[in-house]
Order: C-alpha cells, then sequence, then structure tokens
C-alpha cells in the first residue's frame, strides 16, 4: 500500500479530489488470491466494479465479463483479446450481438439470460453459420437468468442448435456475502444441478463460472486488513467440484477494492450549534461505500495535516509513524517524552468530543455528509482526508453528474513509481449542457 507521505506527495502534485489506483497492490492481491486458488481455476474480472483497471488486469486474470456496449467498447479500446471476453448482461440488444459477430469476429464465450435471448442468438449464429460457446445462467431467483426448467427445456433440445455450444452454467446471487457457508451451500447445489442435468438428460457440465460474491470489509477495524479468510474456507469445498469441472470464479469487488485510494482536502470549517463540520472538495459523488448507513459508519481512512502531520494513519503502523513525527519535531526531547507527548497529544485531540468532525461534501444537499463524528483533532484548511478501499464502484457509481460539478482526476501508481494519468479532470457540465446535445 501507498504510504500516506507518497499520496500526499502524489495530491499536492495533480490535485484533489483525487482518485489514485495502486497496481502493486492490485497485483499482489491478484497473486495471493491466485496462490490460495491454484492456477486450474481460472479469474474472470467483473469490469463494472472498475472499468479504468481493465488494462492493468489483462496480465493477472483470464477473463472479462462485460455486461453492456459500454464496456464492451472499453475492452476494445484496451485491446483485450475478443476470446477472454465473457459477454453478459441481463439485456442484449441484437444489433450489438451482431456488431461482436461481423465486426469483431466475435467473443470466447455469450451468456443465456433468458428464452429471448437464446432465440436471438440461435437466429444471429444460424444466418452467419457460425458456433458460438454459451453458458446457461441459472436465476437465483430474482430477475436475472434463467430458471431450472427453462434450462432443462434447452439441454434437452440442444441437438436442434448446431450452432451453439452449451459449455456450462453461470451462477451468482449477490455481494458482501458474509459467511462462506453461503458459498459452499451454494456451489453443492450447482453441482447437484449438474449431475440432474447429466443423469436426465445425458448433458455433461464442463464449465462452471459462480460469482462468490465474497464480503470486502469497509468498516471499522476489519476495514484495515481485508484478508482471505472466507476465500481458504471456501476453498476445501472448491478442490471437491473442480475434479469435475472446470471453474471460474468471476469476481470484481473482492479483486480490486483494496487498490483504491482517494484522496480530498478541506476547504471549509464551521461550527453550528456545537455540531463542528469539515467542508471537503469531493463529497458523497465521489465515494460509495456498500453498506454505509447515513454516514455512521468510519471507513478506513487517514488524515493529514497540512503540515505534514499525520493525525491518523492507516493499518497498524500509526503509533509508530506518529512518534516519527513527534521525533522530527522534538529532536531535545527523550523517546519517552515523546512517547508521552504522543499519548496526552491522542488522548486530548483525538478521543474528545471536540476533535470529532462531520466530513461534508461540495454538493449542494443536505445529504452529502460522508462521515460523521470522524476523530481527527483540531483540522485546517489545505489538510488532506485519504479514504482506502475505493478500488470497486466508488469511480462508477458516485452520482457524478450532480450540480455539474468536475469529475475527479484519476492516475495509477506502480511499485516503479510511475504514475499514469488515466483521466484528468473533466467538467461535467458539458454532458449536462444542451449545447452538447445539439453540437454533436
Amino acid at each position: 500500500m501507498i504510504r500516506e507521505e507518497k499520496i500526499e506527495e502524489l495530491a499536492k502534485l495533480h490535485g484533489t479530489p483525487l482518485y489514485i489506483f495502486d497496481k502493486e497492490e492490485l497485483c499482489k492481491r491478484i497473486g495471493d488470491i491466485q496462490k490460495i486458488l491454484g492456477e486450474d481455476i481460472t479469474l474472470c474480472y467483473a469490469m463494472k466494479a472498475n472499468p479504468f483497471l481493465v488494462d492493468a488486469l489483462k496480465s493477472l486474470v483470464s477473463k472479462f465479463e462485460v455486461c453492456s456496449p459500454g464496456e464492451f467498447a472499453i475492452c476494445r479500446r484496451e485491446n483485450v483479446d475478443m476470446s477472454s471476453i465473457v459477454l453478459s448482461g441481463v439485456y442484449k440488444k441484437q444489433s450489438d450481438m451482431e456488431y461482436v459477430m461481423d465486426e469483431c469476429g466475435g467473443v470466447g464465450v455469450y451468456t443465456i439470460e433468458s428464452m429471448e435471448q437464446w432465440n436471438m442468438l440461435c437466429s444471429c449464429v444460424q444466418i452467419r453459420n457460425i458456433k458460438i460457446s454459451v453458458l446457461l445462467r441459472l436465476t437465483s431467483k430474482n430477475q436475472f437468468g434463467l430458471d431450472s426448467v427453462e434450462i432443462e427445456k434447452i439441454i434437452e433440445n440442444r441437438a436442434d442448435y448446431p450452432y451453439i455450444d452449451i459449455i456450462g452454467i453461470q451462477y451468482y446471487s449477490g455481494t458482501q456475502k458474509k459467511k462462506a457457508e453461503i458459498n459452499i451451500k451454494e456451489l453443492q447445489e450447482l453441482e447437484a444441478f449438474c449431475e440432474q442435468l447429466k443423469s436426465m438428460y445425458d448433458f455433461t457440465v464442463k464449465e462452471l463460472e459462480y460469482g462468490p460474491g465474497f464480503m470486502v470489509s469497509y468498516f471499522g477495524e476489519d476495514a484495515y486488513n481485508n484478508n482471505y479468510e472466507r476465500l481458504q474456507e471456501f476453498l476445501t469445498e472448491l478442490e471437491k467440484v473442480k475434479k469435475n469441472y472446470h471453474i471460474t470464479l468471476e469476481m470484481g469487488r473482492y479483486l480490486v477494492a483494496t487498490c483504491g485510494i482517494y484522496v480530498s482536502k478541506v476547504v471549509d470549517i464551521k461550527v453550528h450549534s456545537e455540531q463542528q463540520y469539515c467542508i471537503i472538495d469531493g463529497g458523497i459523488n465521489h465515494i460509495n461505500y456498500y453498506g454505509q448507513t447515513m454516514a455512521m459508519k468510519i471507513p478506513a481512512y487517514a488524515y493529514l495535516k497540512k503540515d505534514g502531520t499525520i493525525v491518523k494513519a492507516y493499518g497498524l503502523l500509526e503509533k509508530l509513524r506518529d512518534n516519527t513525527k513527534k521525533l522530527n519535531r522534538n529532536d531535545n526531547k527523550s523517546s519517552a517524552d515523546i512517547e508521552k507527548v504522543n499519548t496526552d497529544d491522542r488522548n486530548s485531540s483525538i478521543d474528545n468530543e471536540k476533535s470529532k468532525w462531520t466530513i461534508c461534501g461540495s454538493l449542494c444537499t443536505v445529504a452529502d455528509v460522508l462521515v460523521k463524528n470522524l476523530p481527527i483533532g483540531q483540522p485546517n484548511k489545505g489538510d488532506m482526508l485519504i479514504f482506502y478501499n475505493i478500488g470497486a464502484y466508488s469511480v462508477t457509481e458516485g452520482i457524478y453528474l450532480f450540480l455539474s460539478r468536475t469529475l475527479p482526476k484519476i492516475i495509477t501508481y506502480d511499485t516503479n513509481g510511475v504514475v499514469e494519468v488515466v483521466r484528468d479532470f473533466y467538467d461535467s457540465d458539458i454532458i449536462n449542457s444542451r449545447n452538447f446535445v445539439l453540437n454533436k
């Protein structure tokens, strides 16, 4: 993880609000996950989690789940191998499928989410006299996928469709699962369904693409330690199932959340009826933590004073780094004195009510509250607030166009210190104005 001092340097150089995607952290996390799983289990990246990381992930994952024409266009611009694309999505427009087949030579796998999609793809490939591979998505009892009866009907009549190779089943039931027992039960049920298809229709499922939806911790102390405990608990069941099927795990949040950092600057300070407010140059239009309720939960963060003092640092090195900062400013004091000063300061400036500030963004809505009662001591204009675990969804799920504010800058940073600007500040008033449409 990039140290706070480097984050501060990058923010001063590039400006705020700023997203930083740490490619070293990204590479390490995916490497750790693949090592746990073994090389015979394939990783598929659900690119909706963060489309800005597609290029960085080309060498780290085997497949990309693409759920819209826009996501497909991004993959084309990033020169993603078409054979690695799983073309998914609850709505597939026929003209888009025809474009993929005619202009791009097709993709690796198409998913089927309805009988309408099945019939449409059957027609497209028959006219073109080409063969495609498909996964049949089994519904988890929501609007996505086919029910088991529809899948059985397709399997039973598969000989009537020589242009389509049904390679397996896709299944995803949701995100942020807290217990591995849920995943184990789902996989067991999937295997039972596959065995049923074999016994009833002599159909062998070759591929199981499963979205486990593993939880990423965003709040409290757990947010500083997103380990692989649930994955390792799930591994025992995976080891059993992979003997009979090729397993692909489709994940987004779990792969990329920890590589993202968001930096915003304090631009105003005010106190109303004993409630203390910090206004920052970002806001809820840039940050979206899954499970955040009324800004009551505190995510992983760091607070950097304008003078370089780190009031709050990331993880277990917090105390050491704070002491080092004190040492730099107290050369004539003993280590014992420094520790006492550090402890006294922390008790007086962090733990009492006057140290707690409500962090609000720059949108003109009372809803623009990021965190309530954040313990940061006495803030000043120009201080920086760093939010961690921003690698998934925040960069696209924020209400970007509200109030026509400028979109944040986005950079990547790697282990060699190489910085790449992947998107500069962008004025959203261009999108939100009538002239944008008229001038196209």
